[in-house]
C-alpha cells in the first residue's frame, strides 16, 4: 500500500490545477505543465488540494497511485519554486562558459564540448560552478547528468565534473619502493 499516494497535495496561491480526462494540467501564468495518468488513478481537485485515489486492488494500482502523486506534486513544486542542480568543475584548464543557447565546456580534450541548452532550462556559470535550473525535475536532473557525463570525476586527483554535494572516494596513487 502506498503511503505517499494517501497524502493530498496542497495547491499554493497563484497555481491553477485542472483535470481534463486523464491529463492533469498545472498552470502558473503562461507556464503550463501536464501529467498524463493514462486512467490509472482517480483524480479530484477540491479545497485547494489534489486528492488521488487508486483504481483496483492489484499491487500495481498502489504503485501507480504513489508514482502519479509524486509526478503531480513535482509539477506543482516546479512551477511554484523550481528545481536546481549545481555541478563543480575541478582540473587545471577545465572551464565552462554559456554562449547564447550553448554551454561550452573545456574539459581536457583536444576540442571544446558544446552542449545545446534545452528549452525550459536556465544554465549559468560562475567560476568553476555550473547551475542548472528549471521547472521540470526530470529535465533538470537529466541535463545535469549529461553535463557530468562529459568528464566524470576520476578517483586519483578528483579531476572532472561532479555534483557540488558529491563526495569522490579517492584512491592512493603509485608508491616508490
Amino acid at each position: 500500500m502506498s503511503r505517499i499516494g494517501k497524502r493530498p497535495i496542497s495547491i499554493p496561491n497563484g497555481i491553477e490545477v485542472t483535470v481534463e480526462g486523464t491529463v492533469v494540467n498545472v498552470k502558473k501564468g503562461s507556464k503550463v505543465s501536464s501529467v498524463e495518468t493514462h486512467g490509472r488513478v482517480g483524480i479530484e481537485v477540491a479545497d485547494n488540494k489534489v486528492i488521488l485515489s487508486k483504481i483496483g486492488e492489484q499491487p500495481e494500482a498502489a504503485a501507480f497511485w504513489g508514482t502519479y502523486r509524486a509526478l503531480i506534486n513535482n509539477a506543482i513544486e516546479g512551477l511554484d519554486k523550481g528545481f536546481a542542480k549545481s555541478l563543480e568543475i575541478n582540473g587545471v584548464g577545465y572551464r565552462a562558459a554559456v554562449k547564447g543557447k550553448v554551454l561550452e565546456l573545456q574539459l581536457g580534450y583536444s576540442h571544446p564540448i558544446n552542449y545545446d541548452i534545452p528549452e525550459g532550462l536556465d544554465i549559468t556559470v560562475e567560476k568553476n560552478l555550473i547551475h542548472v535550473k528549471g521547472a521540470d525535475k526530470q529535465q533538470v536532473g537529466q541535463a545535469a547528468a549529461i553535463i557530468r557525463g562529459f568528464r566524470k570525476p576520476e578517483p586519483y586527483k578528483g579531476k572532472g565534473v561532479k555534483y557540488v554535494d558529491e563526495h569522490i572516494v579517492r584512491k592512493a596513487g603509485k608508491t616508490a619502493k
